[in-house]
């Protein structure tokens, strides 16, 4: 007996070839045009030719027979898998889409772009949720850090962003807890970076080799807590990787509560972990400044607090911008 399935919201749009292979990916195509010529595939009760876009919402009749053709998620060429639910998960964290761009609330522990060992990113996923945009990375985060991305779903767009990011004209703001007391309520950070180390100049201390990278971080120190935890708004001026974490590690002493690359050598009470004890990085991209490559309008986005982050925002009475 045939199976008749809906179109989910995150499928809106996709081509039904496309929807077949996706949910059949052994199913030969002459086979798919063929119970197409036949009435046997049909899209909301209406013969079809394989051609037409799906919309959230449409019915496909799907006939028994195309049931062997099913198998587990679809592994790409890069090792990355994902179900249709990882990205209905990743639709919901969307705060803002256009021709143009689509601005994400990115979760922690999420990584922005796919290589070796990584079993799902955004970049990937964001081609599957656009198959018809050319949808480009213009920026990053860390995997562990959450909050705004952006990301351009057209070639003048990725242009246009991809120069404000490298111009700084585009300003980011994070929102970050730190295990120290700053002392300085606010501050310029501004020094060299190269391979998990800081150096105050750009010429290395011995030996040869790559020069270090220079790094500008602004800071602001929102709150203090107990002596033993500050709660700090960064403005980086660069974008180096790992620079915030390097920048509250190195410089000012205080790493980032939950960073285990730079935080491993610095001890925390045993009262205040027990406050904020979490796998996750309390790092947070909150607010994010750009014109937009369309119209030309500047644009600003505030992300939700991430869910691990509220318990201790509202425990510690930590204020936000």
């Amino acid at each position: 007996m045939a199976e008749l399935i809906t179109v989910s919201s995150v499928e809106d749009g996709t081509r039904l070839l496309r929807w077949f292979l996706r949910h059949f990916p052994s199913m030969p195509q002459r086979e798919f045009y063929r119970l197409c010529r036949g009435g046997q595939i049909r899209v909301n009760s209406r013969r079809c030719k394989g051609t037409e876009i799906l919309r959230d919402g449409d019915v496909v009749r799907v006939p028994p027979t195309v049931g062997e053709y099913a198998v587990a998620p679809k592994k790409t060429e890069s090792g990355e898998h994902f179900s249709l639910n990882d990205l209905e998960q990743l639709r919901l964290n969307i705060i803002h889409n256009d021709d143009d761009i689509v601005v994400f609330n990115k979760p922690a522990g999420l990584a922005v772009q796919g290589g070796t060992g990584i079993r799902k990113s955004i970049d990937k996923m964001a081609a599957a949720l656009f198959p018809y945009a050319r949808v480009s990375l213009v920026h990053r985060l860390d995997m562990e850090t959450s909050g705004l991305l952006v990301m351009a779903k057209n070639q003048n767009a990725a242009q246009v962003l991809s120069r404000e990011f490298q111009n700084k004209t585009a300003n980011k703001e994070y929102l970050a807890l730190l295990n120290g007391d700053v002392k300085e309520s606010h501050g310029v950070i501004d020094n060299y970076l190269l391979k998990g180390r800081v150096f105050d100049s750009p010429n290395r201390e011995h030996g040869t080799g790559p020069r270090p990278h220079h790094a500008i971080t602004e800071y602001r120190v929102l709150a203090r807590a107990s002596g033993m935890l500050t709660w700090v708004l960064f403005m980086p001026k660069t974008g180096r990787t790992h620079q915030l974490r390097m920048h509250s590690a190195f410089s000012l002493h205080a790493p980032i509560v939950g960073d285990d690359l730079y935080g491993r050598d610095y001890d925390m009470d045993a009262s205040v972990r027990s406050v904020v004890a979490t796998n996750n990085l309390f790092l947070f991209a909150y607010k994010i400044t750009f014109r937009h490559p369309g119209t030309g309008k500047m644009m600003t986005f505030r992300a939700p607090v991430p869910e691990f982050m509220k318990p201790v925002i509202n425990l510690l009475e930590l204020p936000l911008p």
